[in-house]
Formats: structure tokens, sequence, C-alpha cells
């Protein structure tokens, strides 16, 4: 297949460059500013239609004026997303799935970079009007997932492969592939003894020399490559008969780990063979990092912080409480589930005391989705410290529900619970039952027994005795059990740097729940609208909008046929660049209210999409894969 001439213009950069945009442009930032007024009016523009393949990535030149797409096809195109045109279609020399396309910057976007399933990346100048490359590696073993660039670092991209490796490559020094070049910066074969895979690497967009990558566990890794030395790939100082160097094995303080906080503390128990982070970016302040986790959710973590797993810490008691009296409920009320029941009712604003007690109905109506985003709401309104009832009772949806993750969610809201008030029975109870849940048996006991030391009056509470027979139910259970070393020896055969930087993961700050991610390991998460929003897609066709700071589902819609994986905003107005497993590109755009009130793309039930998703997630992720298919469930 020939590459396709657009008009008669010969210098593509020229071309793109001297397009009058600017005149456009400005009319459409007036007219589509990423208010929340025009995120709620987002409907589908138009499908760019070219590929004869799944397209695997999206990406947008720095002045957003152009849009490239990389397919199953080997074919990149540029588009002009404003004039729905196609400006260049690139035959590549790769012979696998492109997975990454990137502008390399500062260059006038002639020049592309790309990686691929055959293990090779490419730098194309569009310029030469020829589909060969400029520069090509082949230092990879495995399929190339992801490359990165960095507008601060203008000679150097880096690639991220599945051989567990990332390669800095610099465009101002020749490269032979032949071993002898040190380009290999992590090689996490060094530390980690299984088959660590990279699927994505990010790099901060204001501390550059940050770098973020995302493997096949749980882990998100945030390397500092000021301390990293190049070093040359290990199969080549084996084969001259040297040891292999430590120079790019991380040193103390290079490295920080972030996990969510349930996951890291069952690694041992757990075996996690779907578990990957198929994609990870930098909020653009630089200060957050938004990873999509593979068979789970999606996490927010604050770069900065030390929250670390949080299981059992009980605040101490500022006084005795009256004869064991709490101002929020009884045991019996939470042993039966039940969020009413308060002995002194809170007095909260007449909105929040609605939001509370529509939760309470949802939560009564085992409508826990819609139950959870009441209470959610009501703490934002509350806004005191007045409102541990409503932690407690988001604890109470969260554990019934049971999704992934919800139970450690819960713990977390009990502990918020009582540190508003340390006195809550009823939250020393339901953390107690919730530890149980997890399976931190030892913590649980610890948790009732200083429930009876700290409230004496609830020792005999039918409540309190149930829980302490569950307890040792199952503590027996594990002193019988036969044992099984298979993960623990798995985990424990990593070396000593790994097994610390895991045992100080960082744990998660907010999280986004409801879409699905078990078919594909090149599914992607980004901030939308000046980071006020989260999107990513999904396993069920559709894009999922978050509102980033409550953690609540915006908006759904339908967007492919069978799978949404790339979902890339623009960077400067309200537009939106999706694909998948389909051959077009689609482009989402505010558009008029009337047009967006009679979507037919915008999913009304949510909370039925959202279950569907999460049964669909515990189910074995290729049972509903059709044989056609097959090229696309590899990516």
């Amino acid at each position: 297949m020939k590459r396709k001439q657009y008009g008669s213009v010969t210098n593509v950069t020229q071309m793109l460059a001297d397009r009058p945009y600017w005149d456009i442009e400005s009319v459409l930032r007036n007219r589509l500013r990423t208010a929340p007024q025009f995120v709620d009016n987002i409907e589908l523009e138009v499908e760019l239609k070219g590929h004869n393949g799944c397209v695997n990535c999206l990406e947008w030149s720095d002045t957003g004026s152009i849009l490239a797409s990389a397919s199953d096809d080997f074919h990149v195109m540029l588009w002009d997303p404003f004039r729905h045109k196609r400006l260049y279609d690139l035959v590549t020399t790769h012979e696998g799935n492109i997975f990454s396309v990137k502008f390399l910057p500062k260059r006038g976007y002639s020049l592309l970079a790309t990686g691929a399933g055959d293990c090779k990346t490419f730098v194309f100048d569009v310029n030469r009007q020829n589909d060969y490359p400029i520069r090509k590696c082949t230092c990879h073993m495995q399929r190339v997932k992801r490359l990165e660039t960095s507008p601060r670092s203008m000679q150097l991209y880096w690639s991220a492969s599945e051989d567990g490796t990332v390669l800095q490559h610099d465009l101002r020094q020749q490269h032979n592939c032949d071993g002898r070049d040190a380009n290999v910066l992590i090689d996490l074969k060094n530390y980690i003894f299984g088959i660590p895979e990279i699927k994505c690497i990010a790099i901060n967009p204001q501390r550059p020399e940050l770098m973020a990558i995302g493997t096949n566990d749980i882990y998100v890794r945030l390397y500092d490559r000021r301390m990293i030395t190049l070093s040359k790939l290990a199969g080549y100082e084996i084969n001259q008969g040297s040891a292999v160097t430590e120079d790019n094995i991380p040193k103390d303080g290079c490295v920080k780990y972030f996990s969510p906080g349930h996951l890291g503390s069952m690694e041992k128990a757990l075996v996690y063979n779907q578990k990957a982070v198929t994609y990870v970016t930098f909020s653009p302040d630089g200060t957050e990092l938004l990873a999509n986790m593979g068979s789970d959710h999606i996490y927010l973590y604050d770069i900065n912080s030390t929250r670390h797993p949080l299981f059992l810490q009980l605040p101490k008691l500022p006084a005795p409480a009256p004869n064991g009296s709490t101002m929020n409920g009884s045991v019996d009320d939470c042993a039966t589930g039940k969020s009413g029941g308060e002995k002194m009712k809170h007095k909260f604003p007449p909105d929040v005391e609605l939001l509370k007690k529509e939760g309470n109905a949802n939560l009564e109506k085992n409508q826990f989705l819609q139950a959870i985003h009441k209470y959610t709401l009501a703490i934002r309104k509350a806004n005191s410290q007045d409102c541990a009832i409503l932690y407690l009772n988001r604890a109470t949806a969260l554990m019934k529900r049971n999704w992934y993750g919800d139970v450690y969610a819960a713990i977390r809201d009990c502990h918020t619970a009582l540190a508003l008030d340390p006195h809550y029975v009823k939250a020393h109870f339901r953390l107690a039952r919730a530890l149980l849940k997890m399976g931190q048996l030892q913590e649980s006991l610890l948790c009732l027994e200083e429930l009876i030391r700290r409230f004496p009056s609830y020792a005999k509470n039918p409540g309190v005795l149930m829980l302490d027979k569950d307890i040792g139910i199952e503590m027996d259970k594990v002193r019988h059990r036969p044992t099984d070393n298979g993960t623990a020896n798995e985990v424990e055969s990593n070396s000593e740097k790994e097994k610390h930087w895991r045992s100080l993961a960082v744990d998660y700050e907010d999280r986004y729940v409801g879409h699905c991610n078990t078919k594909t390991d090149i599914k992607e998460a980004n901030y939308f609208g000046d980071s006020n929003y989260i999107v990513a897609g999904s396993d069920d066709g559709n894009f999922f909008v978050w509102d980033r700071k409550s953690g609540i589902i915006h908006s759904i819609y339908h967007a492919d046929e069978l799978i949404v994986n790339c979902v890339q905003p623009h960077p400067h107005i309200c537009l939106l660049a999706t694909s998948g497993i389909d051959h077009e590109v689609r482009l989402w755009s505010p558009q008029s209210p009337e047009k967006a009130l009679s979507s037919v793309r915008r999913i009304k039930p949510i909370a039925t999409v959202v279950l569907e998703n999460q049964t669909r997630m515990q189910s074995d992720p290729f049972d509903s894969i059709a044989p056609d298919q097959a090229i696309c469930r590899t990516s």
C-alpha cells in the first residue's frame, strides 16, 4: 500500500505550520472552554476514517493543531482535527502492531517516533517524502508498549518494553544496536526475579527528571533519572565475559513505589496474574500520578505523599464516654446493617440532611452505588468536623457493595470517622468487621478487644459477641489451612532492595470506579477539563468521565462497538479523541444543549452499566472475546 498524497504541497512541515488555524482556534477556545457546562454537553463531533485495523494510540501535537493516530495496519496518520481532514498517511516499516506514536518536541512536527509489537522503535521524518525511518532501534527483546518525550529534553526520547527495560534514545548520537551503547536506563530484571514487563511510561511535565513506569504488577514506580547511570544491555555484558553492572540499579532515594494499600498488604496471599498498570500519567502541575490498573480501578497518587496503608490505628480517647454511650448509634444497628437509630441526631444543613436521607434510602434498597454517591456529596457539602456519621454510612455501603477494594475503602472511612469522633462505638465495631472481611484477623481481634476495653458496657452486646465468634471461626480456618508457599516464595525471591521498596509503597489518595479494564493492556486514563475530570475507556465500548474531586461518575458515552482503549484530551480546549478496536478515530466536543439532550451516545442508566462492568471484571477476561478479535486481544 503506497503513501497517499494530499494536495500539491510537498513540505509537510510547512503545510502544517502555515495553515490558518489561529483565527479558527481563537474562536474555538472562546466557545469550547473546559468549563463544566461544556463538559455537560459533550457529544460525538465526527468519525475520522482511514485505518484498516485497531487504532492503538493517539497523540496530540503541543499546540493541538494536529492529531496523530497509529494502528495494527502499521500506518501512522496525521489529522486536521478542526477540518476533519487527513493530512498525511505514513506507511511504516513495522511488522507488528504499533502501540505508541510520539511527536518529537520542537521539531516542527516533522519527526515522529513509533514503537511496536515487533520490538522496534523508529523515527520518521515526514518531510523526506518516503517511508524509510531515519533512525531505528532493535535493542528491545519484547514488544515496545510506550514511548515518552519531554519538551525540556528535546534530543531524547524513551521506550518502555515488555522485556522489562526502559531505553534512552539520544538523537545526537548514532546508534547501531550492537550492544555497545550505554542506553539502558531501567532494567527491572536486575532486582525482580520474575518476568517483569513494562506496560507504560510517563515523564513529569514540571520536573522532567522524574519518570514513572507501570508494569505487570500492582506497583507504579517513580524514578529520579539524575540518580541512575546508563548501562549497556545485560546480554552484551555477559557475552563479553564481564559481570552485569549494577550502575542502573536504583539507589536509596532514587525510586518511590505507589500501590493501593489493600493489594500490597495481600501480595503474599494472592496471585495477581491479571493485575497490571496499563497506563500512567502525571497531572499538568506534576504533583499527582494517575494509574489505570488492569482487573481493577483507576487510582490517583500524590507524589509528595507519605500516606502508607492503614488498617488499625485507633485514636486516643480525649475523655471517657459516659456509661459507654455514643451519640452516633448502637452496635446493634451496625450489626444488622441499619444506618439509623442515632441516640442523638446530628443537625446538618437542610441540603446535607436531604442527601443523607436519600443515601439511607438507597442503602435500604441495596442501591449501593447511589448510596455511596449521596454520602460523598453530603460529605463534600458538610465540610465540617461533625460528619463522622456520613463517613461511617458510606463505609457501610462500601462493605455491602464489596467490589474490588471496597472493604479497604471502608476501613479508611472508619478511620476518618474515628478521627472526627473517637467515642464513636459504631465506628469501632464497623472497623473490626471490615478488618475481618479483609482477612486482617489479628487486627480485627485487637480492634474488637479495644472496643470492649474502652466501652465495657458493650462486652455482652449480641453484635459484639457475634463478631468475636466470627473472628474465632476464621482464625481456626487459618490454623487448619494447608500451607501454600508458591506465591510467597515468588515474592520472597525478589532482591532485598525490591522487597524494601515494596514495603514502603505509598497508598492512593482517590480512586475512580465504574469502567472495566481486563481485555487489553493499553487502556488509558487521563486528566480532562483542566484536571477537573478524569476520563478512561472501558471493555464495554464506552468511555467514562468522573468528577476528579468526588470520584463520582459524571457521564458515560458509547464510543466503540467493542473496547475503548485510547482517550486523549486536546491540550487546550474541550475536545476529546477516542479509539479502540474499531478502525475509526472519534472526536468529541461540546454541542448544542438540544443535541446533547437527544444524544444516542450518552448512556443514561449509569448504575446498570457499572454493575455489569464489575461483574465482567471478576469473570474470565477472555470468555466473551470472539475469534476475529484475536489480533487485538494480544494488545
